[in-house]
């Protein structure tokens, strides 16, 4: 018997492990290709996917999953690249700024943790908003459009933007 999408996700929140290894065993390479296709490094692309399935089983009861499982998944898996490269890009700036210096600071490590627990808050916030919102926010955040800009480029009122 074929289980639906819903089923899946009662099973899995509710620690279904054979659920949980179909699911494994269904995506694991395709994920992988995926990351592989995001990072170019395939043992980078392999980790990061274990590691995404590691994550998620953790927090598997408190995970709110409002599409199919396999949109969650890659939705996952994409967030965790994009984490994965900010985290390569800080620490080639740090280590560029550092050069020279023979000790480095071991505040890194919490430093790198702390900026990434940040940035999956943010992540899970900006799915929180309406995607109105979202799309403003992005605009304004990372495309560094100024509110007349984002009204003009949404078709909006400047009033709706700010």
């Amino acid at each position: 018997m074929e289980l639906t999408n819903s089923d899946i996700i009662l099973a899995f929140k509710q620690g279904d492990v054979v659920v949980f290894e179909k699911l494994f065993r269904s995506y694991y390479q395709s994920l992988c290709r995926y990351a592989n296709g995001l990072l170019n490094d395939s043992d980078e692309a392999e980790e990061v996917v274990q590691q995404m399935f590691v994550t998620i089983w953790e927090k598997r009861s408190s995970i709110e999953i409002k599409v199919s499982f396999k949109s969650y998944l890659y939705r996952a898996v994409h967030n965790s690249c994009l984490n994965h490269l900010e985290k390569i890009k800080v620490r080639q700036m740090y280590v560029g700024q550092h050069s020279g210096n023979e000790e480095v600071s071991t505040d890194y490590s919490e430093m790198n943790l702390q900026k990434n627990e940040l940035q999956t808050r943010i992540s899970a916030a900006l799915l929180k908003l309406p995607e109105q919102c979202r799309k403003v926010f992005l605009l304004s955040r990372h495309d560094e459009m100024k509110y007349a800009e984002i009204a003009d480029h949404l078709g909006i009122s400047i009033m709706t933007v700010s």
